[in-house]
C-alpha cells in the first residue's frame, strides 16, 4: 500500500475513493487521534464477528464505540490502585497489528485514508499508520502536516487548554495502561513542570512522576527517569513515597537497556533502603503490599548475582505476606506476579513441576492474561509436552492482540517434530507482525539456507545484522548463505567474525569447517568439525567430520564417527551408505 506524502488536505485524482479522513493532533485527540477517527467509520459497518476477533484493540484504540468486552484480563476488573502490571513497549505495536487485519477484513475495495496534522500524531498513532502501509494492500495512506477539518476531543483538548491535577492523573494513567509511553511521558512532563498541575507531594502528583518515571525506564530512558526520581525525593519525607523511589532506582540499575551500565550492588543498596522505610508504614496491608513489591524486586537482583537461593527465599516471604496480612481476594495482580516469579526462579533450579503448579495457579487466576500461557508452554516443552505447549502458545494467540513470540515458540516445537512448511509459516507471520524481530530472523535464515534458498537466507541475516550487528547466529547464517553461492571470501570472514564474538557456537565452528573442508584445506576442517562435535554431538556433524577425516587418510575415525552417527539417527541413509560403501 502507498503511502503519500502531500502539502495540502486534500487527494489527487489519480488515488482511489476516500473511505475516512482524519486529525491526527494528540493534542486535540490524544495518543490515537488518527486511528480511532478510521474505527468509528470501519466499526458500525464491520460484521460483529470481526469486532468480536479485535476488541481489544478497538477498545484500546476508541474507547468510545460500543465494542463488546470479550476478551479481558484480572487486571481490568481491578480498582486503579491494584493494576500493577505495565506493558511493554511493544505492546502498541501488537494493537497496531490487530487493528490492521481489522481493517485489511473490513476495506475490500482500494480506498484512501486522509490524514491531517500528522507532524503532531504522537507515536503510537505513528506506527499504527506504518503497520497499515506495511499490511493492508487495499488502502492508500495520504498524510499531511497541514490541519484539515480537526475533530476534537474534549478530554484530551481539555489537557492542552486548563487540564487539572484529576484530569492529568487519569490522561497519564490511561496512556500507561495502553503502553502509549511517549504519551505517559510527554503528558506526565507537562503536568509537573510546565503547567504545574499538580502540586507537589499529593497524590495526583505521585500518581504522574512514578507513572512518567516507570514509562521513560520502559523506553529505555533511564538517566531521565533517574533525574525525575531525584526531582521527587527532593519534595517529599513521606518514607512510602522515598521507598517507592528506592525501589523504582534500584530496578533501573538492574534493567538498565546498557549491560555496562547495570550495577546491581548499588541496586541492592536502594533497594534495602526501601525494605527498611516499608517498616515505617503504619498500615498493615499497605506495607504488605509494599514490602512485597520491594522484596520481589530485591529476587531479581539477587538472581542476577547469582543467588538463587536467597532469590526464592525473598519471593517466598513476599508470598507469604500477601497470604497472611492482606484480606482473602485483595491485590490479586500482586498474588499472581509473585507466583509467577516464583515459577521462574524455581524452573531455574530446575523443579519442574512445582513451577508447573505456580503457573497452573496464575492462569487460572487470569486466563485472559497471554504472557503466562507463553510462560507455561516453554516449561511444557522442557517437560517434553510439546502437544499441551503447543496449545498454551496457540491460547496466548487468541486471547490478546497479535503475539508473535507465540508464532515464534510454535515454530521451534515444529521444526524439531520436522513440519519444517509448518514451521517456515509461523515465522513468516511472526516476521509480519514484528519485521525487527531478530530471534525469529535468525530461525528463518537457517531453516531458509537448510531448504536451499540461499539467497532469502542471506536477506534475513543481513536484515538481523542491521538491527543487532555482531550477532554470532546471524553471521553463521549469513556464512553459509554466502558459502552455498560462492561468496567464499566473505563466508570465512562472517564465520570468523561470529566465533570472535561466541566461541562456542557450534554452528560457526562446522560452517567454517566445512568451508575449509570444500577448499581442500583438510586438517584445518578436521580441527573445526572436532570444536564443533565437542560442543554438540549431532548426527550431522559426526557425519560431517567423518568424511573431512576420510579425505585426511583417518578410515578408521572416521568409521567411528559414522557408526555413532547412525547410532543416533538409525534413519539417515546417507550415514548408513557411507558406512557400509
Amino acid at each position: 500500500m502507498p503511502h503519500l506524502q502531500v502539502a495540502e488536505p486534500r487527494v489527487a485524482a489519480d488515488v482511489p475513493p476516500v473511505l475516512a479522513s482524519a486529525g491526527a493532533d494528540r493534542r486535540l485527540g490524544g495518543p490515537y487521534a488518527a486511528a480511532s477517527a478510521l474505527a468509528r467509520v470501519l466499526v458500525p459497518r464491520a460484521p460483529m464477528s470481526s469486532i468480536a476477533a479485535h476488541d481489544i484493540e478497538l477498545r484500546a484504540i476508541a474507547p468510545d464505540l460500543a465494542v463488546p468486552v470479550l476478551r479481558t484480563t484480572l487486571s481490568e476488573s481491578l480498582p486503579r490502585d491494584e493494576r500493577i502490571l505495565v506493558p511493554a513497549p511493544q505492546r502498541t505495536l501488537r494493537i497496531a497489528n490487530g487493528f490492521a487485519e481489522f481493517v485489511r477484513d473490513a476495506v475490500t475495495e482500494p480506498r484512501t485514508f486522509l490524514v491531517t496534522s500528522y507532524s503532531e500524531a504522537d507515536p503510537a498513532d505513528r506506527e499504527l499508520i506504518d503497520v497499515l502501509v506495511r499490511r493492508v494492500p487495499q488502502l492508500t495512506i495520504v498524510t499531511c502536516d497541514a490541519p484539515g477539518a480537526e475533530e476534537r476531543d474534549g478530554f484530551w483538548a481539555g489537557l492542552w487548554e486548563d487540564g487539572d491535577a484529576a484530569l492529568y492523573r487519569r490522561a497519564v494513567e490511561w496512556c500507561q495502561e495502553r503502553g502509549c509511553h511517549e504519551a505517559t511521558i510527554e503528558l506526565g512532563r507537562r503536568a509537573v513542570f510546565d503547567v504545574e498541575a499538580a502540586e507537589p507531594d499529593t497524590g495526583d502528583w505521585w500518581a504522574v512522576i512514578h507513572a512518567t518515571a516507570i514509562a521513560l525506564g520502559a523506553l529505555h530512558r533511564e538517566e531521565e527517569a533517574e533525574e525525575l526520581l531525584a526531582y521527587a525525593r527532593a519534595h517529599t519525607t513521606d518514607p512510602f513515597w522515598h521507598s517507592t523511589i528506592a525501589y523504582t532506582g534500584a530496578m533501573l540499575l538492574t534493567r538498565h537497556h546498557d549491560p555496562a551500565r547495570r550495577d546491581l550492588e548499588a541496586a541492592l543498596g536502594l533497594v534495602n533502603i526501601g525494605i527498611a522505610l516499608c517498616g515505617l508504614l503504619p498500615d498493615r496491608r499497605e506495607r504488605a503490599v509494599k514490602l512485597g513489591f520491594d522484596l520481589n524486586g530485591k529476587a531479581l537482583i539477587q538472581a542476577r548475582r547469582g543467588l538463587d537461593d536467597e532469590a526464592l527465599a525473598l519471593v517466598e516471604e513476599a508470598i507469604g505476606l500477601a497470604e497472611t496480612d492482606l484480606p482473602a481476594g485483595a491485590q490479586a495482580v500482586h498474588r499472581m506476579v509473585l507466583r509467577a516469579n516464583r515459577a521462574q526462579l524455581l524452573v531455574g533450579r530446575g523443579e519442574h513441576e512445582a513451577a508447573l503448579a505456580d503457573l497452573n495457579a496464575v492462569i487460572d487466576a487470569d486466563p485472559g492474561y497471554p504472557d503466562y500461557y507463553i510462560d507455561r508452554g516453554n516449561l511444557l516443552v522442557a517437560l517434553g509436552r510439546e502437544d499441551e505447549a503447543v496449545a498454551d502458545y496457540e491460547t496466548a494467540m487468541r486471547v490478546g492482540p497479535p503475539f508473535p513470540e507465540a508464532y515464534y515458540n510454535r515454530a521451534e516445537v515444529r521444526f524439531a517434530r520436522g513440519e519444517h512448511e509448518e514451521a517456515l509459516a509461523d515465522l513468516d507471520y511472526a516476521l509480519e507482525l514484528d519485521p525487527g524481530f531478530v530471534d525469529a530472523l535468525v530461525n528463518r535464515a537457517g531453516l531458509l539456507a537448510a531448504r536451499g534458498e540461499h539467497e532469502r537466507a542471506r536477506a534475513d541475516a543481513e536484515a538481523g545484522l542491521a538491527a543487532d550487528p555482531g550477532n554470532p547466529y546471524l553471521l553463521c547464517a549469513l556464512g553459509q548463505a554466502q558459502s552455498a553461492t560462492g561468496d567464499v571470501a566473505k563466508a570465512w570472514a562472517a564465520f570468523e567474525e561470529a566465533l570472535r564474538n561466541e566461541p562456542s557456537l557450534a554452528a560457526a565452528w562446522a560452517g567454517r569447517g566445512m568451508l575449509a573442508y570444500e577448499l581442500g584445506k583438510v586438517e584445518e576442517a578436521v580441527a573445526d568439525l572436532d570444536r564443533a562435535v565437542g560442543l554438540a554431538e549431532d548426527p550431522g556433524l559426526l557425519f560431517n567430520r567423518a568424511m573431512a577425516l576420510r579425505a585426511a587418510g583417518r578410515e578408521r575415525e572416521a568409521v567411528a564417527d559414522l557408526t555413532r552417527a547412525l547410532e543416533l539417527d538409525p534413519d539417515d541413509l546417507d550415514i548408513r551408505l557411507a558406512l557400509t560403501g
